[in-house]
């Protein structure tokens, strides 16, 4: 998984819409509230916190490749409040565990990683049998419209310096390459949807704030006195083809990959 330099607590302030995303996913979990559940890409804690106040009889393990997410999730949602929730520093990609959890989860997490199949290989390590996975990640054909206006931009005489031997930065995948991966791991499909979400934001500014919080494999390109500035570019460049609506919003047209699954229990012989 990449080492981007994470700013959480920015991430903290805009992040409202993938903590929205994540209620909705976790109301699809279906707990009965004594589940251990491995939360995958756990950011600043606060999804997890929520899935452990579900949990009053379970725990929840949240694990993150930033430190800064690692640290600030430990100091705002520390064993004293949350005694059935912790938080280590892990890699998707090289998950530790063995048949500990019920419940493996993940939301808005998964397309930083562009290697999937190792990911998917240890949440089926880390499931016990019988364990269900449900997983929501940026999709094949996410933030098209928001690609189309930052790869000319890049492209331009001020900023392309700065994108030499640039590599696309996400891992948006379809359905299919879950089909594969899936029973690969061991795991067996139950339901591989790719559908499309508005992703709505305040203004001009708040589409700046998720710009600069979660395109920073494009912003960290870039010297950080000039940071702002292109982050603005940016901003501009979307807003001319994709106007703010009559409220003062603008919109992003998501699709996000939705996986659910269920590692079998061991047959009799």
């Amino acid at each position: 998984m990449a080492n981007y330099q994470w700013d959480a607590e920015d991430y903290a302030k805009n992040s409202s819409n993938q903590q929205r995303w994540a209620r909705e996913l976790i109301q699809k979990l279906g707990l009965t509230g004594s589940e251990r559940v491995l939360d995958v890409g756990c950011g600043d804690g606060k999804v997890s916190a929520e899935l452990a106040a579900h949990l009053p009889q379970g725990a929840v393990v949240g694990v993150d490749f930033s430190d800064a997410m690692i640290t600030l999730a430990q100091q705002r949602f520390g064993a004293a409040g949350h005694p059935n929730l912790r938080f280590q520093k892990e890699d998707a990609g090289r998950l530790p565990f063995t048949n500990e959890f019920d419940v493996v989860f993940s939301n808005a997490t998964l397309h930083w990683v562009l290697d999937h199949p190792p990911v998917v290989r240890g949440i089926a390590n880390s499931l016990k049998p019988g364990g269900k996975v449900l997983l929501q990640m940026g999709g094949k054909g996410n933030i098209a419209d928001m690609l189309n206006v930052i790869n000319p931009l890049i492209a331009t005489p001020r900023w392309a310096r700065y994108f030499e031997n640039f590599g696309f930065p996400y891992g948006f995948y379809a359905p299919q390459d879950y089909a594969a991966w899936l029973p690969a791991a061991g795991l067996k499909a139950v339901r591989l949807e790719l559908f499309p979400k508005d992703m709505v934001h305040a203004g001009w500014a708040g589409l700046a704030g998720w710009v600069r919080t979660t395109k920073i494999p494009y912003t960290q390109r870039v010297p950080e006195a000039e940071r702002e500035a292109f982050i603005g570019e940016v901003v501009d460049a979307y807003l001319a083809q994709f106007p703010l609506d009559a409220q003062g919003n603008a919109h992003v047209r998501m699709l996000r990959l939705e996986v659910e699954a269920f590692k079998p229990l061991p047959t009799a012989v």
